[in-house]
This record gives structure tokens, sequence and C-alpha cells, in this order.
């Protein structure tokens, strides 16, 4: 799992706490406003506390402490075992029987992953805090990636493999935009009950040996102040392919409230009828919803369905509903994964599934993996899904083909 593995060393806690990192911790736990906020390394078998930042209470964690990765929530996280995102830890069937939820008092936990320069994990960012936080929800994980992306250029100091510096970064990410460098993919989207694929969602990916990670890529645009541009790249190259959909096909592309509001957006989608549909999304937080409410008025009336994203991931993706009124509705990956074994998961999507029924919206399944789970939404009312077990990120013409394509 860990780069240092490879290099026969361990990440070193015995260094002088970089400052830089240590304001990052100090921001990103106040901003969340979690108890602990905390950098780890990752050996072959361990996972070694490199820095901290907390208040004076009950939680408390030094650098220097070492848990063996089979007690972590980090190699679970990794794994994807555990949601990187746990409101309530101890409602989670997975982590409330971990011994580090019940020793370090774990009621609410966010994990961010720290990739060296071959994009593989040699530690984690976490936030911690005692009691459960229903509060966290995407908006708090894109927070805390970007607060990643910022520690591993810092990573050097810990003994882990560092990223380029952002500098270098941001360089990377004007040259893909002056050389319009994406590489779009599209993950099927499909009837759960007869396999029909019904639409597909744009994704963008980039050189990998400079950014692993689409995020990794989004988050150098916004260290650029190219947040925008980037999405518009990436809508302008998926819609490129519009022509290739078979008749009556959709094709969803992912714009933020803040590049929905830029005029050159309405001038990209506009009047390509209702093959495309946008998909909200959060990369920042929504500061005015009544103009973003009259920019997805006008592509709705233009014809363009509306969807809204990480619907049950919390507060914030509850409100976007409310606000926008979506012609479609995609159900968190969080709230999925092990639908089929979760009986308050299932009381939650039969909620929701009869909510979006009320309002005449489809409703979306993300991150479907196995039959179990697509069976047990079939039986909730959730018609249309997208994961792995349906059809991963691909060229258009595998993905049109759906599973097995």
């Amino acid at each position: 799992m860990s780069v240092d593995e490879d290099r026969g060393t361990t990440p070193t806690a015995s260094v002088r706490v970089d400052p830089d990192v240590q304001q990052v911790l100090d921001r990103v736990r106040e901003h969340l406003g979690m108890d602990i906020a905390f950098l780890s390394g990752l050996t072959a078998s361990a996972e070694v506390v490199l820095a901290t930042s907390s208040e004076t209470g009950p939680m408390q964690m030094a650098v220097g402490d070492e848990r063996d990765l089979d007690d972590t929530y980090c190699v679970r996280v990794l794994s994807g075992v555990l949601p990187p995102v746990l409101p309530d830890a101890r409602r989670h069937p997975v982590a409330r029987e971990l011994a580090a939820t019940a020793e370090l008092g774990i009621g609410a936990y966010l994990g961010a992953p720290l990739r060296g320069p071959d994009g593989s994990p040699v530690g984690m960012l976490c936030c911690l805090a005692r009691g459960a936080n229903p509060m966290l929800d995407e908006d708090a994980l894109r927070v805390l990636g970007l607060a990643a992306a910022l520690v591993e250029d810092r990573m050097g100091a810990y003994g882990l493999p560092h990223r380029p510096a952002v500098s270098e970064r941001v360089r990377w990410i004007r040259a893909v935009l002056a050389e319009r460098d994406v590489r779009s993919v599209f993950q099927p989207v499909v009837h759960l009950g007869t396999g029909e694929v019904v639409a597909v969602e744009a994704l963008s990916r980039f050189d990998p040996a400079r950014f692993p990670t689409p995020v990794h890529a989004f988050a150098a645009a916004a260290a650029a102040g190219e947040a925008v541009e980037l999405e518009l790249l990436a809508a302008e190259c998926a819609l490129a392919r519009l022509a290739d959909l078979p008749p009556g096909m959709r094709m969803s592309i992912n714009l933020s409230a803040e590049a929905l509001a830029d005029p050159r957006t309405a001038d990209l989608v506009l009047g390509l009828g209702p093959a495309v549909a946008v998909e909200v999304t959060e990369h920042t937080p929504v500061h005015d919803y009544e103009a973003l409410t009259a920019v997805t008025n006008r592509l709705r009336a233009a014809g363009h369905q509306v969807a809204v994203d990480d619907a049950g991931a919390g507060f914030a993706s509850l409100r976007h509903v409310l606000q926008l009124r979506p012609s479609a509705i995609k159900l968190d990956l969080a709230l999925v994964r092990g639908c089929d074994l979760d009986p308050v998961r299932r009381a939650l999507i039969r909620a929701v599934a009869e909510f979006a029924r009320g309002i005449d919206s489809w409703l979306v399944a993300e991150g479907v993996e196995t039959e179990h789970e697509r069976a047990t939404l079939r039986e909730l009312g959730v018609d249309y899904g997208q994961g792995y077990l349906l059809g991963r990120p691909a060229p258009l013409d595998v993905a049109l083909r759906g599973v097995g394509g």
C-alpha cells in the first residue's frame, strides 16, 4: 500500500512540525468544527501520526503515535470498505467494531489520502470529533481534499515523497488549458430493471503523471484561479461527442455554481436541446441560490434536464434539492453502498424515492457495485443506477454498451 514499503524507510515523527502544514491543520479543523485534525504517514504495517491540531479536551493524539494498519480507518477508506465521510461513526456497521473507535472516542470522521509522485497513497489527512457531526457531507470532504492537496506539497519534511510545488502544478494546469489536454470518458446510467443504458455521464481524465486523479487537476485549477476555465474546457471536450449519441440518449456534464454563472456556459449549452443534461456540483459553496436558480430555470426552459448530485450526503445536498427543484436526483454512493445490509439506509432510500416520485424527478443511485445492492434498490423504488457493476468510466462506444461492454 505504502511507498515506504518500497523505499525501506518509515515516515519520521521527530522532525520539526512544518509551520505551513500546522496552519493548514488548524484552519481545516476550525472550519469543519472538528476536535482533532492530523497528518499521518503509512508504513508497511502501521499508521504514524506526524502532525496534529487539537483543542484541549478529551480527544488527544500525539506526534509519534502509531497504530497497526489492520485497526485503522485509513486502510479501510483507501480500500473502499469505509466511506471517507462518517457523520456518525458509531452507527456504521464496520467503524463501530474497530478498536480505534472506542479507544479514541471517535464520533465523526473525515479522511483524505495524501499521494506520492506516482499517485499511490503515502499518508492521510484526517479530522475526528468526539460526537456525531451531521453537518459532515461531500462539501466537507471537498474542503479536506483541497487541504490535502496543499499538504502534499510539504510532505518531504516528514520523510514522505512530496508532490511538485503548487507553482509547478499551476504551470501544468495552464498548459492543459492552452493545449486543451483533457480526455473525456463516459459512465453509463442504466435502468436497473432492464439493464438498458439510458444516459451517460461525462467525466474528465488528465496526464496521470501530473494529476493522478481528476481531483488533483481541479484543485490545481482552483489554486491557479482557473477552476471555471477547466470546467468549461472539460464540458466542451465532452460535448464534442454529442453527435455520436444514439437518438433519445442523454449526456450529462458536471458544472459548479460558479461555472453556471459564467455567461459562456449559456453559449455552450443552450440550444443543444434535451440531449444535454447539467449536473450541478459543489466544488465551492453556493452563496447565491437566487442567481443559481435563475440559471437552472433557464436551462430547464430550453429542454435541459438539471440534476443534483450527492443527495442524502448531508444538509447541503438537501438544501440543493429544495432550492433547485431538480428534474433528476443522484443518490449519494455513501448511502447506496451496503444498502442491502443496512435497514437505516434502506429506509432513507425509500423516502428519497417517494420524494423523487412526488416531484416527478428521476432518481439515480450512484456507486452500485453488487447485485444485492441493485436488487435492493429496485425493491425500494429506484429505477436507475450508475456504478462499477453497471459500467466503469470508458470511451463513449464502450459506455454505450453498458454492462460487459
